[in-house]
């Protein structure tokens, strides 16, 4: 499996970037070819500090091919844009091959 992480730190406006998350940005990623779940965590708590981060979205997909696909399609370009027209300063993305230990 190949997993798709993004961290987004807490937004000025925590109500209108959830809309915009769910009503907009997650129904473009869910179009994007290959991918095969979309896991959005919030409410994040850190043992002994405040959480640095808002939210956390893990994608996966079968393998590295079919990431680099996923990543070089249409549907992808254009979420990728709307993530960037509205958490642009917010989000970090690592991406890297996921296996169970």
């Amino acid at each position: 499996m190949y997993k798709l992480t993004a961290f987004f730190t807490k937004p000025e406006d925590v109500e209108a970037f959830d809309a915009h998350y769910d009503n907009v940005h997650a129904p473009l990623m869910r179009a994007v070819p290959g991918l095969q779940s979309l896991v959005v965590s919030r409410g994040l708590r850190s043992f002994g500090a405040d959480s640095p981060y808002y939210l956390i979205a893990e994608m996966t997909f079968t393998d590295r091919e079919a990431f680099k696909s996923a990543m070089a399609s249409d549907e992808n370009k254009a979420a990728g844009k709307d993530l960037m027209s509205f958490a642009g300063g917010l989000v970090t993305m690592v991406h890297g091959e996921a296996n169970e230990v």
